[in-house]
Protein backbone atom coordinates (compact mmCIF):
# COMPACT_ATOMS: atom_id res chain seq x y z
CA UNK A 1 0.00 0.00 0.00
CA UNK A 2 3.08 2.11 -0.77
CA UNK A 3 1.51 3.49 -3.73
CA UNK A 4 0.57 7.34 -4.20
CA UNK A 5 -3.07 8.00 -3.71
CA UNK A 6 -5.41 11.08 -3.92
CA UNK A 7 -7.35 9.68 -0.60
CA UNK A 8 -6.59 7.20 2.19
CA UNK A 9 -10.20 6.73 2.81
CA UNK A 10 -13.51 8.45 1.12
CA UNK A 11 -16.79 7.72 2.57
CA UNK A 12 -20.10 9.10 0.72
CA UNK A 13 -23.75 8.90 2.43
CA UNK A 14 -22.43 6.51 5.30
CA UNK A 15 -25.87 5.31 7.22
CA UNK A 16 -26.44 3.53 10.62
CA UNK A 17 -28.94 2.96 12.98
CA UNK A 18 -29.58 1.16 16.39
CA UNK A 19 -33.06 0.22 18.14
CA UNK A 20 -34.32 3.51 18.22
CA UNK A 21 -31.59 5.81 17.56
CA UNK A 22 -30.67 6.97 14.26
CA UNK A 23 -26.70 7.60 15.14
CA UNK A 24 -25.35 8.36 11.19
CA UNK A 25 -27.61 9.83 8.42
CA UNK A 26 -25.97 10.24 4.86
CA UNK A 27 -22.46 11.25 6.12
CA UNK A 28 -19.47 12.02 4.20
CA UNK A 29 -16.00 12.23 4.94
CA UNK A 30 -12.40 11.54 3.34
CA UNK A 31 -9.05 11.38 4.43
CA UNK A 32 -6.00 12.68 2.33
CA UNK A 33 -2.16 11.56 3.00
CA UNK A 34 -0.33 13.54 5.27
CA UNK A 35 -2.95 15.03 7.11
CA UNK A 36 -4.67 15.13 10.43
CA UNK A 37 -8.38 15.05 9.65
CA UNK A 38 -10.37 16.45 12.90
CA UNK A 39 -13.53 15.27 13.68
CA UNK A 40 -15.74 17.03 15.75
CA UNK A 41 -19.53 17.15 17.68
CA UNK A 42 -21.37 17.04 20.37
CA UNK A 43 -21.59 14.41 22.77
CA UNK A 44 -23.83 11.65 20.46
CA UNK A 45 -23.17 13.29 17.61
CA UNK A 46 -22.37 9.93 15.44
CA UNK A 47 -18.17 10.46 16.07
CA UNK A 48 -17.68 7.35 17.52
CA UNK A 49 -19.95 5.09 15.35
CA UNK A 50 -18.22 6.64 12.07
CA UNK A 51 -14.80 5.62 13.72
CA UNK A 52 -16.03 1.98 14.12
CA UNK A 53 -17.27 1.71 11.20
CA UNK A 54 -13.89 2.48 10.08
CA UNK A 55 -12.39 0.20 12.47
CA UNK A 56 -14.65 -2.97 11.34
CA UNK A 57 -16.28 -2.95 14.67
CA UNK A 58 -19.83 -1.81 12.81
CA UNK A 59 -21.16 -3.00 9.80
CA UNK A 60 -22.66 0.05 7.76
CA UNK A 61 -26.69 -0.01 6.87
CA UNK A 62 -26.30 2.27 3.66
CA UNK A 63 -23.17 4.09 1.64
CA UNK A 64 -20.14 3.41 0.24
CA UNK A 65 -16.64 3.97 0.86
CA UNK A 66 -12.94 3.40 -0.70
CA UNK A 67 -9.62 2.62 0.76
CA UNK A 68 -6.42 3.97 -1.23
CA UNK A 69 -9.07 4.82 -4.10
CA UNK A 70 -10.37 1.33 -4.17
CA UNK A 71 -13.67 0.12 -3.26
CA UNK A 72 -13.34 -1.52 -0.15
CA UNK A 73 -15.45 -3.42 2.28
CA UNK A 74 -14.31 -3.70 5.92
CA UNK A 75 -16.50 -6.54 8.21
CA UNK A 76 -14.25 -7.03 11.34
CA UNK A 77 -11.22 -5.38 12.91
CA UNK A 78 -8.47 -7.47 11.96
CA UNK A 79 -9.64 -7.12 8.29
CA UNK A 80 -9.15 -3.22 9.36
CA UNK A 81 -5.50 -3.75 10.89
CA UNK A 82 -4.97 -5.97 7.66
CA UNK A 83 -5.79 -3.10 5.42
CA UNK A 84 -3.82 -0.44 7.35
CA UNK A 85 -5.86 0.72 9.57
CA UNK A 86 -4.73 1.53 13.34
CA UNK A 87 -7.12 2.75 15.84
CA UNK A 88 -6.81 4.44 19.57
CA UNK A 89 -10.36 4.47 21.25
CA UNK A 90 -11.28 6.54 23.63
CA UNK A 91 -12.15 3.41 25.83
CA UNK A 92 -9.21 1.15 26.27
CA UNK A 93 -8.80 -2.15 24.78
CA UNK A 94 -6.49 -3.31 27.23
CA UNK A 95 -5.84 -6.92 29.20
CA UNK A 96 -5.32 -5.94 32.81
CA UNK A 97 -3.34 -9.13 33.58
CA UNK A 98 -0.73 -8.90 30.41
CA UNK A 99 2.77 -6.96 30.52
CA UNK A 100 2.65 -3.78 28.49
CA UNK A 101 4.87 -5.32 25.73
CA UNK A 102 1.64 -8.10 25.16
CA UNK A 103 -0.71 -6.00 25.37
CA UNK A 104 0.99 -3.56 22.25
CA UNK A 105 1.89 -6.80 20.22
CA UNK A 106 -1.04 -8.88 20.97
CA UNK A 107 -1.97 -11.79 18.28
CA UNK A 108 1.03 -9.99 16.47
CA UNK A 109 3.98 -11.59 19.14
CA UNK A 110 7.45 -12.01 17.32
CA UNK A 111 8.73 -15.29 17.09
CA UNK A 112 11.67 -17.38 17.61
CA UNK A 113 13.41 -18.06 14.14
CA UNK A 114 12.19 -21.73 13.31
CA UNK A 115 10.32 -22.01 16.60
CA UNK A 116 6.39 -21.36 17.39
CA UNK A 117 8.25 -19.90 20.70
CA UNK A 118 7.59 -16.20 21.18
CA UNK A 119 10.78 -14.11 20.91
CA UNK A 120 10.24 -12.23 24.66
CA UNK A 121 13.73 -10.32 24.34
CA UNK A 122 12.80 -8.95 20.69
CA UNK A 123 9.11 -8.22 22.04
CA UNK A 124 10.30 -6.62 25.22
CA UNK A 125 13.02 -4.26 23.28
CA UNK A 126 10.50 -3.54 20.14
CA UNK A 127 8.01 -2.32 22.60
CA UNK A 128 10.40 -0.19 24.65
CA UNK A 129 11.46 1.22 21.56
CA UNK A 130 8.15 2.32 20.87
CA UNK A 131 7.39 4.19 24.41
CA UNK A 132 10.41 5.85 23.81
CA UNK A 133 9.35 7.45 20.40
CA UNK A 134 6.42 9.23 22.31
CA UNK A 135 9.08 10.46 24.79
CA UNK A 136 7.45 8.03 27.68
CA UNK A 137 9.17 6.47 30.45
CA UNK A 138 7.19 3.01 31.29
CA UNK A 139 8.45 -0.23 31.98
CA UNK A 140 7.03 -2.42 29.36
CA UNK A 141 7.62 -5.49 31.66
CA UNK A 142 4.95 -3.99 33.71
CA UNK A 143 1.29 -5.60 33.79
CA UNK A 144 -1.40 -2.60 32.69
CA UNK A 145 -2.96 -3.32 35.81
CA UNK A 146 -0.14 -1.59 37.99
CA UNK A 147 -0.53 1.38 35.27
CA UNK A 148 -2.67 4.60 36.32
CA UNK A 149 -5.31 6.03 33.46
CA UNK A 150 -2.91 8.13 31.72
CA UNK A 151 0.16 5.45 31.20
CA UNK A 152 -2.64 3.39 30.24
CA UNK A 153 -3.42 5.75 27.42
CA UNK A 154 0.10 6.23 26.13
CA UNK A 155 -0.25 2.45 25.90
CA UNK A 156 -3.00 2.51 23.61
CA UNK A 157 -1.13 4.92 21.33
CA UNK A 158 2.26 2.85 21.49
CA UNK A 159 -0.07 -0.42 20.31
CA UNK A 160 -1.54 1.38 16.94
CA UNK A 161 1.79 3.08 16.20
CA UNK A 162 3.19 -0.43 16.61
CA UNK A 163 0.88 -1.55 13.72
CA UNK A 164 3.09 0.56 11.48
CA UNK A 165 -0.44 1.24 9.87
CA UNK A 166 -0.82 3.71 7.57
CA UNK A 167 -4.60 5.13 8.18
CA UNK A 168 -4.21 5.97 12.42
CA UNK A 169 -7.95 6.91 14.19
CA UNK A 170 -7.15 8.56 17.55
CA UNK A 171 -10.01 8.91 19.65
CA UNK A 172 -9.41 11.59 22.33
CA UNK A 173 -5.87 10.88 22.94
CA UNK A 174 -4.46 13.81 25.08
CA UNK A 175 -8.07 13.20 27.60
CA UNK A 176 -5.86 12.64 30.37
CA UNK A 177 -2.09 13.71 29.12
CA UNK A 178 -0.49 16.62 30.77
CA UNK A 179 1.07 19.53 28.50
CA UNK A 180 4.32 17.61 28.34
CA UNK A 181 2.68 14.00 26.69
CA UNK A 182 0.67 16.06 24.72
CA UNK A 183 3.59 17.68 22.97
CA UNK A 184 5.40 14.43 22.47
CA UNK A 185 2.16 13.26 20.65
CA UNK A 186 2.12 16.01 18.70
CA UNK A 187 6.02 15.33 17.35
CA UNK A 188 4.84 11.27 16.65
CA UNK A 189 1.85 13.17 14.69
CA UNK A 190 4.15 15.32 12.19
CA UNK A 191 6.46 12.39 11.78
CA UNK A 192 3.37 10.24 10.62
CA UNK A 193 2.44 13.21 8.53
CA UNK A 194 5.87 13.20 6.90
CA UNK A 195 5.83 9.22 6.04
CA UNK A 196 2.44 10.23 4.33
CA UNK A 197 0.01 8.37 6.91
CA UNK A 198 -3.14 9.90 7.56
CA UNK A 199 -4.44 10.48 11.13
CA UNK A 200 -8.55 10.77 11.88
CA UNK A 201 -8.55 13.02 14.94
CA UNK A 202 -11.35 13.19 17.76
CA UNK A 203 -10.76 15.94 20.66
CA UNK A 204 -12.89 17.78 22.36
CA UNK A 205 -10.15 20.01 23.58
CA UNK A 206 -10.65 22.77 21.43
CA UNK A 207 -8.00 24.53 21.91
CA UNK A 208 -5.68 21.54 20.32
CA UNK A 209 -7.66 20.91 17.18
CA UNK A 210 -5.99 24.25 15.80
CA UNK A 211 -3.00 23.36 16.77
CA UNK A 212 -2.91 19.83 15.05
CA UNK A 213 -5.51 19.42 13.02
CA UNK A 214 -5.23 20.13 9.02
CA UNK A 215 -9.13 20.11 8.41
CA UNK A 216 -12.46 19.47 10.51
CA UNK A 217 -15.61 17.90 9.81
CA UNK A 218 -18.21 18.57 12.36
CA UNK A 219 -21.00 16.18 12.69
CA UNK A 220 -24.07 16.81 14.45
CA UNK A 221 -27.00 14.38 15.73
CA UNK A 222 -25.48 12.01 13.00
CA UNK A 223 -25.41 14.35 10.05
CA UNK A 224 -22.85 15.93 8.52
CA UNK A 225 -22.98 19.80 9.05
CA UNK A 226 -19.42 20.83 6.92
CA UNK A 227 -15.89 20.31 6.38
CA UNK A 228 -13.93 23.61 6.50
CA UNK A 229 -10.30 24.49 7.15
CA UNK A 230 -8.50 23.86 10.97
CA UNK A 231 -7.78 27.68 11.18
CA UNK A 232 -11.44 28.46 11.24
CA UNK A 233 -12.50 30.31 14.60
CA UNK A 234 -13.49 28.29 17.48
CA UNK A 235 -16.68 30.31 18.16
CA UNK A 236 -17.61 29.33 14.29
CA UNK A 237 -17.09 25.46 15.12
CA UNK A 238 -18.92 25.78 18.98
CA UNK A 239 -22.09 27.44 16.72
CA UNK A 240 -22.03 24.54 14.20
CA UNK A 241 -21.57 22.16 16.67
CA UNK A 242 -24.37 22.99 18.92
CA UNK A 243 -26.65 24.47 16.15
CA UNK A 244 -26.81 28.09 17.94
CA UNK A 245 -24.24 30.32 19.07
CA UNK A 246 -22.55 29.20 22.52
CA UNK A 247 -20.72 31.03 25.18
CA UNK A 248 -17.94 28.66 25.93
CA UNK A 249 -16.60 30.90 29.66
CA UNK A 250 -16.89 29.31 32.47
CA UNK A 251 -19.20 30.25 35.21
CA UNK A 252 -19.52 32.46 38.01
CA UNK A 253 -19.25 30.40 40.62
CA UNK A 254 -20.90 31.51 44.42
CA UNK A 255 -17.74 30.32 45.84
CA UNK A 256 -18.99 30.68 49.34
CA UNK A 257 -16.76 28.96 52.05
CA UNK A 258 -18.65 27.43 55.50
CA UNK A 259 -18.13 25.10 57.88
CA UNK A 260 -15.49 22.36 57.45
CA UNK A 261 -16.42 19.04 55.95
CA UNK A 262 -13.17 17.02 55.07
CA UNK A 263 -9.89 17.06 56.84
CA UNK A 264 -7.12 14.98 55.90
CA UNK A 265 -4.52 14.36 57.94
CA UNK A 266 -0.96 13.03 57.12
CA UNK A 267 -2.54 10.56 54.53
CA UNK A 268 -0.64 7.90 52.95
CA UNK A 269 -0.29 4.22 51.11
CA UNK A 270 3.19 2.30 50.55
CA UNK A 271 5.15 3.65 48.04
CA UNK A 272 1.95 5.36 46.33
CA UNK A 273 1.36 8.96 48.05
CA UNK A 274 2.52 10.14 51.64
CA UNK A 275 2.11 13.18 54.25
CA UNK A 276 -1.49 13.82 52.28
CA UNK A 277 -3.11 16.74 54.25
CA UNK A 278 -5.79 18.72 52.65
CA UNK A 279 -9.42 20.07 53.83
CA UNK A 280 -12.51 20.55 52.15
CA UNK A 281 -15.24 23.26 53.15
CA UNK A 282 -18.83 23.69 52.65
CA UNK A 283 -19.45 25.56 49.20
CA UNK A 284 -16.03 25.14 47.74
CA UNK A 285 -14.47 23.54 45.08
CA UNK A 286 -11.10 22.73 45.36
CA UNK A 287 -8.52 21.10 42.96
CA UNK A 288 -5.93 18.97 43.03
CA UNK A 289 -3.42 19.31 39.82
CA UNK A 290 -0.21 18.08 39.01
CA UNK A 291 1.63 15.95 36.01
CA UNK A 292 1.12 12.38 34.91
CA UNK A 293 1.78 9.84 37.40
CA UNK A 294 1.86 12.44 40.29
CA UNK A 295 -0.76 10.37 42.25
CA UNK A 296 -3.75 12.55 42.64
CA UNK A 297 -5.94 9.84 41.35
CA UNK A 298 -4.71 7.62 44.21
CA UNK A 299 -5.20 10.30 46.67
CA UNK A 300 -9.38 10.35 46.01
CA UNK A 301 -9.10 6.65 46.15
CA UNK A 302 -7.71 6.77 49.25
CA UNK A 303 -9.77 8.86 50.52
CA UNK A 304 -12.37 7.40 49.03
CA UNK A 305 -11.54 3.89 50.83
CA UNK A 306 -11.15 2.26 47.18
CA UNK A 307 -7.66 1.24 48.18
CA UNK A 308 -6.38 0.72 51.38
CA UNK A 309 -4.24 3.86 52.94
CA UNK A 310 -1.52 2.88 55.36
CA UNK A 311 -1.26 5.84 57.87
CA UNK A 312 -3.65 8.73 58.76
CA UNK A 313 -6.65 10.28 59.94
CA UNK A 314 -9.47 11.32 58.17
CA UNK A 315 -12.31 13.85 59.87
CA UNK A 316 -16.14 14.47 58.11
CA UNK A 317 -18.02 17.31 59.66
CA UNK A 318 -15.42 17.26 62.59
CA UNK A 319 -15.93 13.47 63.25
CA UNK A 320 -13.17 10.81 63.39
CA UNK A 321 -14.13 8.36 60.47
CA UNK A 322 -12.72 5.32 59.46
CA UNK A 323 -13.57 4.58 55.77
CA UNK A 324 -12.20 1.16 54.29
CA UNK A 325 -14.15 0.62 51.43
CA UNK A 326 -16.86 3.02 49.28
CA UNK A 327 -19.53 1.66 51.50
CA UNK A 328 -18.51 3.65 54.15
CA UNK A 329 -17.65 6.58 52.19
CA UNK A 330 -20.81 6.46 50.54
CA UNK A 331 -22.24 6.28 54.32
CA UNK A 332 -20.16 8.99 55.38
CA UNK A 333 -21.87 11.39 52.65
CA UNK A 334 -18.58 10.95 50.28
CA UNK A 335 -19.47 10.58 46.42
CA UNK A 336 -16.50 9.41 43.66
CA UNK A 337 -16.84 9.97 40.17
CA UNK A 338 -14.11 8.41 39.07
CA UNK A 339 -11.41 8.71 35.95
CA UNK A 340 -12.36 5.58 34.53
CA UNK A 341 -15.97 5.66 34.14
CA UNK A 342 -16.19 2.21 32.00
CA UNK A 343 -14.82 0.22 34.51
CA UNK A 344 -14.87 1.82 38.07
CA UNK A 345 -18.20 4.48 37.56
CA UNK A 346 -20.57 2.07 35.83
CA UNK A 347 -22.97 -1.28 35.28
CA UNK A 348 -22.85 -1.47 31.44
CA UNK A 349 -24.88 -4.04 30.93
CA UNK A 350 -28.05 -2.16 33.18
CA UNK A 351 -29.77 0.38 31.97
CA UNK A 352 -29.27 3.78 32.72
CA UNK A 353 -32.20 3.92 35.26
CA UNK A 354 -31.02 1.23 37.22
CA UNK A 355 -27.40 2.89 37.09
CA UNK A 356 -28.44 6.50 38.51
CA UNK A 357 -30.47 5.02 41.47
CA UNK A 358 -27.91 2.24 42.57
CA UNK A 359 -26.00 4.17 45.66
CA UNK A 360 -29.14 5.92 46.53
CA UNK A 361 -30.97 2.03 46.81
CA UNK A 362 -32.63 2.72 50.49
CA UNK A 363 -33.92 6.14 49.28
CA UNK A 364 -35.87 4.19 46.29
CA UNK A 365 -36.76 1.10 48.12
CA UNK A 366 -39.07 -0.17 50.72
CA UNK A 367 -39.13 -3.36 52.14
CA UNK A 368 -36.33 -4.67 49.28
CA UNK A 369 -39.26 -3.27 46.47
CA UNK A 370 -37.94 -0.89 44.46
CA UNK A 371 -40.83 2.36 44.19
CA UNK A 372 -40.39 2.52 40.54
CA UNK A 373 -42.47 4.98 39.90
CA UNK A 374 -40.53 7.72 42.48
CA UNK A 375 -37.39 6.28 40.99
CA UNK A 376 -38.29 6.95 37.42
CA UNK A 377 -39.41 10.49 38.64
CA UNK A 378 -36.21 11.53 39.97
CA UNK A 379 -34.79 9.74 37.45
CA UNK A 380 -35.71 11.63 34.40
CA UNK A 381 -35.86 14.70 36.45
CA UNK A 382 -31.63 14.54 36.56
CA UNK A 383 -31.41 13.24 33.20
CA UNK A 384 -33.04 15.83 31.60
CA UNK A 385 -31.37 18.76 34.04
CA UNK A 386 -27.89 17.44 32.85
CA UNK A 387 -29.13 16.53 28.93
CA UNK A 388 -28.36 12.55 29.13
CA UNK A 389 -29.12 11.46 25.10
CA UNK A 390 -30.86 8.29 25.58
CA UNK A 391 -34.09 6.89 24.03
CA UNK A 392 -35.30 6.13 27.33
CA UNK A 393 -34.02 5.13 30.86
CA UNK A 394 -34.30 1.43 29.85
CA UNK A 395 -31.61 1.91 27.35
CA UNK A 396 -28.47 0.18 28.49
CA UNK A 397 -25.28 2.34 29.50
CA UNK A 398 -22.98 0.55 27.31
CA UNK A 399 -25.01 1.49 24.14
CA UNK A 400 -24.79 5.07 24.99
CA UNK A 401 -21.68 7.75 23.97
CA UNK A 402 -18.91 8.12 26.29
CA UNK A 403 -19.70 11.62 27.12
CA UNK A 404 -23.17 10.58 27.83
CA UNK A 405 -22.19 7.49 30.05
CA UNK A 406 -19.90 10.47 32.26
CA UNK A 407 -23.06 12.15 32.61
CA UNK A 408 -25.10 9.14 33.79
CA UNK A 409 -22.21 8.72 36.68
CA UNK A 410 -22.83 12.40 37.42
CA UNK A 411 -26.65 12.10 37.96
CA UNK A 412 -25.81 8.98 40.04
CA UNK A 413 -24.38 11.52 42.54
CA UNK A 414 -26.86 14.36 42.51
CA UNK A 415 -29.44 11.62 43.14
CA UNK A 416 -27.93 10.93 46.45
CA UNK A 417 -27.19 12.73 49.89
CA UNK A 418 -23.44 13.02 49.25
CA UNK A 419 -21.80 16.44 50.69
CA UNK A 420 -18.68 15.53 50.08
CA UNK A 421 -18.02 14.89 46.24
CA UNK A 422 -14.55 13.72 44.50
CA UNK A 423 -14.26 14.63 41.09
CA UNK A 424 -11.82 12.78 39.12
CA UNK A 425 -11.41 14.33 35.58
CA UNK A 426 -15.25 15.24 35.40
CA UNK A 427 -15.21 16.45 31.73
CA UNK A 428 -12.76 13.83 29.97
CA UNK A 429 -14.19 13.21 26.55
CA UNK A 430 -16.82 15.82 26.91
CA UNK A 431 -17.62 18.11 24.73
CA UNK A 432 -17.77 21.82 24.98
CA UNK A 433 -21.69 21.97 25.69
CA UNK A 434 -21.48 18.96 28.15
CA UNK A 435 -18.46 20.74 30.13
CA UNK A 436 -20.37 23.92 30.34
CA UNK A 437 -23.47 22.10 32.09
CA UNK A 438 -21.16 19.91 34.19
CA UNK A 439 -19.50 23.46 35.75
CA UNK A 440 -23.19 24.64 36.37
CA UNK A 441 -24.10 21.33 38.18
CA UNK A 442 -21.37 21.72 39.86
CA UNK A 443 -22.14 25.43 40.93
CA UNK A 444 -25.21 24.21 41.79
CA UNK A 445 -23.45 21.58 44.36
CA UNK A 446 -21.78 24.18 46.17
CA UNK A 447 -24.68 26.28 46.41
CA UNK A 448 -26.32 23.51 48.20
CA UNK A 449 -23.80 23.81 51.23
CA UNK A 450 -22.06 20.97 49.25
CA UNK A 451 -17.95 20.88 48.44
CA UNK A 452 -16.16 19.24 45.79
CA UNK A 453 -12.79 18.17 45.23
CA UNK A 454 -11.55 18.06 41.61
CA UNK A 455 -8.72 16.62 39.90
CA UNK A 456 -8.47 17.77 36.46
CA UNK A 457 -5.56 17.72 33.80
CA UNK A 458 -6.91 20.63 32.50
CA UNK A 459 -5.02 23.98 33.67
CA UNK A 460 -7.70 26.49 32.31
CA UNK A 461 -10.44 24.49 34.23
CA UNK A 462 -8.87 24.22 37.32
CA UNK A 463 -7.57 27.65 37.69
CA UNK A 464 -11.34 29.06 37.12
CA UNK A 465 -13.60 26.16 38.66
CA UNK A 466 -11.28 26.32 41.84
CA UNK A 467 -11.10 28.16 44.94
CA UNK A 468 -8.10 26.77 46.21
CA UNK A 469 -5.40 24.41 44.76
CA UNK A 470 -3.17 21.72 45.77
CA UNK A 471 -0.33 21.15 43.19
CA UNK A 472 1.30 17.39 44.05
CA UNK A 473 4.78 15.61 43.01
CA UNK A 474 5.88 12.20 43.13
CA UNK A 475 3.05 11.41 45.70
CA UNK A 476 3.54 14.52 48.06
CA UNK A 477 1.43 18.13 47.83
CA UNK A 478 4.09 20.28 47.42
CA UNK A 479 1.99 23.23 47.30
CA UNK A 480 -1.24 24.77 48.43
CA UNK A 481 -2.10 27.96 46.43
CA UNK A 482 -5.23 30.29 47.09
CA UNK A 483 -6.95 31.68 43.61
CA UNK A 484 -5.33 35.28 43.93
CA UNK A 485 -1.75 33.31 43.42
CA UNK A 486 -2.36 31.61 40.91
CA UNK A 487 -0.36 31.77 37.80
CA UNK A 488 0.21 29.09 35.30
CA UNK A 489 3.67 28.95 35.01
CA UNK A 490 4.09 29.31 38.93
CA UNK A 491 2.01 26.12 39.01
CA UNK A 492 3.94 24.02 36.59
CA UNK A 493 7.19 24.84 38.53
CA UNK A 494 5.64 23.10 41.57
CA UNK A 495 4.20 19.97 39.46
CA UNK A 496 7.79 19.82 37.22
CA UNK A 497 10.14 20.22 40.62
CA UNK A 498 8.13 20.64 43.53
CA UNK A 499 9.50 24.19 44.57
CA UNK A 500 8.66 27.49 42.43
CA UNK A 501 12.27 29.53 42.89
Amino acid sequence: MSESVEFLLKARKICKSFPGVRALHEVDFDLKPGEVHVLMGENGAGKSTLIKIFSGAYSLDMGDWSLYDKPSKIESPQQAIDCGIATCYQEFNLIDHLTVAENIYLGRMPKLTNSPFIDKKKMFDEAQDIMKQIGIDINVRKKISELGVAQQQMVEIAKSLAMNARIYILDEPTAVLSSREIEELFQVIETLKEKGCGIIYISHRLEEICQVGDRITVLRDGEWISTVPASTELNSLIEMMVGRKFDETFPELHISPGKELLKVENMGRDKVFSDINLTLREGEIVGITGLVGAKRTEVLRGIYGADKIDAGTIYVEGKKVKIDSPTRAVQSKIALLPEDRKNQGLVLIRDVLDNIILPSFKRFSKYNFIKKAEAVRVASEVSERISIKTPSLKQKVENLSGGNQQKVVVARWLTSECKIFLFDEPTRGIDVKAKSEIYGLMDEIIKQGAGIIMVSSEMPEVMNMCNRLYVMKSGKIVAELNKEDYSQNNILKYALTGTCD
